[in-house]
């Protein structure tokens, strides 16, 4: 896991299911009317309390795992369904939508603060990504392995985070039409990705060779 290929493959794995461009509309309709200093606060909260969670997905997750009695290569398959949806609503731009919604009621109920929620979870740290780190976790055989995950995560996040302070001139470079681009295109990679989670696991059930 700590070889480059594999560092490459989980950090654009991360990225995609993450989708920072993705994100920056939704911030910017949560944090509408604030001030630079109160969105920057929110921005900062929020990736604070989406990297505790990953990290705790990324040590624990797989064990929680083996305690209710599923194996890692049934995860892979259930995983990668689950990314394949996700890719798809992508595609179709329904996971928009939904992110829209998610927020709109978060909003409503958080108006002050919504870092936390939407933002954190299910924005940031949503079932995508969750599933993404106990795969993640489950290649790992060493230290050094969750210590490079843990490396990759944190630099999605810190990406996640940049998007979110120059939110305002990404919305104005890529418009509407740019942000749907975008994420058709990180769909279709994302599709292929889940495809081969898919496959790693039937060969773990010794299906496929």
């Amino acid at each position: 896991m700590t070889e480059l290929p594999a560092l490459i493959a989980a950090f654009t794995t991360m990225f995609i299911i993450m989708d920072p461009p993705g994100l920056v509309p939704v911030f910017i309709a949560l944090t509408q009317g604030m001030s630079a200093e109160q969105r920057r606060a929110i921005a900062v909260r929020a990736c604070i309390v989406a990297g505790v969670l990953m990290i705790l997905f990324l040590f624990v997750g797989e064990a929680v795992l083996g305690f209710i009695g599923i194996s890692m290569d049934a995860f892979r398959i259930a995983g990668g369904i689950l990314l394949f949806l996700t890719a798809l609503d992508m595609l179709f731009q329904r996971r928009q939508a939904r992110r829209a919604d998610n927020a709109a009621e978060g909003q409503a109920e958080h108006q002050d603060d919504p870092s936390v929620f939407p933002l954190a979870l299910p924005l940031i740290v949503g079932p995508g990504a969750i599933t993404t780190i106990i795969l993640l976790a489950g290649n790992a055989t060493s230290a050094a392995d969750f210590g490079a995950i843990a490396g990759v995560l944190m630099a999605v996040l810190l990406i996640t985070f940049l998007a979110f302070l120059v939110a305002p001139t990404i919305e104005r470079a890529l418009g509407k039409t740019g942000l749907n681009i975008v994420t058709r295109v990180l769909g279709m990679l994302l599709a292929a990705l889940a495809v081969q989670f898919v496959l790693d696991g039937l060969r773990g059930f010794g299906i496929g060779g």
